[in-house]
């Protein structure tokens, strides 16, 4: 890489990390062509971005950034991956980590919140934001719910009552 390169490349980065909200930090060595194209495609999926990068240049982008603290984990094969869903990117990268032996997450940074591999993990086990909004929007449907369930019990207790004395007076 040439240097005028090297100098758009960490201007990339760092455009791209003013812009997302959660960077994850993975070693990924001993990985093959096509385990990487694997898991590119399913970062693709998930909304996320996953870059092989030079641990100096990625270091230089994280500089004056809210997720500098991350820059110890930089160090041997590394590979980052970024997206406005941090549990998109975690629940990807966690699942793809029990497959395949050779992709270790080593953390991650959720804004200014450093996050080792633990925190990662269990940021990943948290529900979608797909799945936060339809449980917000269930919880919003559901005292309408019940509050049309209750006004419309009285009226078949009611019915049930005539109905139980019209079987009666016919008996």
């Amino acid at each position: 890489m040439e240097r005028s390169e090297k100098r758009e490349f960490v201007e990339s980065l760092a455009t791209i990390f003013a812009e997302t909200s959660f960077v994850l930090v993975a070693r990924n060595a001993g990985l093959t062509v096509a385990d990487v194209s694997e898991l590119r495609r399913k970062m693709r999926a998930a909304g996320a971005s996953y870059k092989v990068a030079k641990n100096r240049l990625a270091t230089r982008a994280l500089e004056g950034t809210r997720f500098q603290g991350i820059s110890p984990l930089l160090k041997g094969p590394t590979a980052l991956a970024w997206s406005t869903d941090p549990v998109a990117v975690a629940k990807t990268a966690v699942e793809f980590a029990k497959t395949n032996d050779k992709f270790v997450v080593l953390g991650g940074a959720l804004g200014t919140q450093t996050l080792s591999a633990d925190g990662v993990k269990a940021l990943a086990e948290l529900p979608s934001l797909e799945t936060l909004r339809a449980q917000l929007v269930g919880l919003i449907q559901t005292p309408a719910t019940r509050i049309a369930g209750v006004l419309q019990a009285p009226g078949g207790q009611v019915a049930r009552v005539l109905a139980a004395y019209a079987k009666k007076d016919a008996a």
